[in-house]
């Protein structure tokens, strides 16, 4: 089974992030000790928006670190590339992308047990990070190319250390990688996979957002 070593494990509370007051933790910040990984995420680790993020199909965001150099030839030298944590990851690798991470693969992360829920739908919020928009929308840029990122949801609790590995433990379901599911569902493949839509709606260990969202797509 593989493994990837942590790249950075970031965590981060809710901060100003618009004039309007809006708040968001998406300026998550390297930490250097263990840090305990719980059922809704790293102890200390906070969300703005309760509503849309965070939560059990939620608790950890991964980013493959393969992607900056992909994002440096869309948006430039831009300072967020410089090191992990530009899209507001927990953690990082190498390695492991939406092409071969599979829903339901289970991984081991220090003391923890985690498992692949889902991939991440884009939101505004990214652009205003990035500062970009039109054609550079980072919301746009993620879509056509699926680069989405990866959530999991925690099956056991356990302590993390920054230099730890996700290693991976059972393979979950091998004909759905996390591309194919967001391109189904965020991308408008159900248009022409509706069968493959339908058996998303039934899938349990599809988080719970996006069995919902398939349903409503294939009805």
């Amino acid at each position: 089974m593989p493994h990837y070593p942590l790249l950075t494990l970031n965590i981060g509370t809710p901060k100003p992030f618009r004039d309007d007051g809006t708040l968001s933790a998406m300026t998550r910040q390297p930490v250097t000790m263990p840090v305990k990984l719980t059922k809704t995420g790293f102890a200390g680790d906070q969300v703005a928006d309760p509503k849309h993020h965070g939560g059990i199909d939620k608790a950890l965001h991964h980013y493959p670190q393969d992607h900056y150099n992909w994002w440096r030839g869309q948006l430039g030298a831009h300072p967020l590339l410089e090191q992990p944590g530009a899209f507001g990851e927990n953690i990082a690798t190498l390695g492991l992308t939406e092409q071969n991470a599979h829903i339901g693969d289970r991984f081991r992360l220090g003391g923890a047990l985690i498992e692949i829920s889902h991939g991440r739908q884009p939101c505004w919020k990214l652009d205003h990070h990035f500062q970009r928009s039109g054609k550079d929308s980072v919301m746009k840029h993620i879509v056509r190319s699926g680069k989405c990122g990866l959530y999991f949801r925690v099956l056991k609790e356990g302590l993390v250390r920054p230099d730890d590995s996700l290693e991976q433990v059972e393979n979950g379901l091998t004909e759905w990688p996390v591309a194919r599911v967001f391109t189904l569902l965020i991308a408008g493949g159900h248009k022409s996979d509706p069968a493959g839509t339908k058996a998303l709606a039934q899938m349990g260990t599809l988080a719970a957002a996006w069995r919902q969202r398939a349903h409503l797509l294939s009805t």
